[in-house]
């Protein structure tokens, strides 16, 4: 929490944005340096990314097939992993928050833009707000620049 505090602080470039349903950060960093970051963020806590999904890839591959001329994401990916103890911990509080699992987070740069957004899923009151603490420690380490 400290990084982002101090970018705050020294108005940096990256900002936070809550949206109902998901937070997520801006920043001037290139895209391969945020993925790269998110990977060792992740890594460095002893936790397996379990499947990267290339998003951005996928529908412009697919962009013709559907009908669309939209071009979305410049690039675009989604980290998933998991936690065993955290994990327990809150299927412990609520065997029912096996919906969250595996944890996503989403590394997104739309056409044209100099700036790269990386988020997750906001999670419910409770047990979940450890999951969340755990995502938003990683985002951040990652963009911290």
């Amino acid at each position: 929490m400290k990084h982002f505090t101090l970018a705050v602080a020294l108005g940096l470039s990256t900002q936070a944005a809550f949206a109902q349903d998901m937070v997520s950060y801006t920043t001037a960093m290139d895209f391969d340096d945020v993925t790269f970051g998110i990977e060792n963020a992740i890594t460095d806590l002893g936790l397996v990314v379990d499947n990267i999904s290339h998003v951005g890839e996928m529908l412009e591959r697919t962009r013709e097939a559907t009908g669309s001329e939209v071009v979305l994401f410049e690039a675009a990916e989604v980290y998933s992993f998991c936690s065993a103890k955290l994990s327990r911990q809150v299927m412990e509080a609520d065997p029912m928050n096996i919906v969250y699992c595996p944890y996503d987070i989403f590394v997104a740069q739309l056409p044209g833009s100099d700036q790269v957004t990386v988020g997750f899923r906001q999670f419910p009151d409770g047990a979940m707000q450890d999951i969340q603490t755990l995502l938003d420690g990683i985002v951040q380490e990652a963009i911290a620049e």
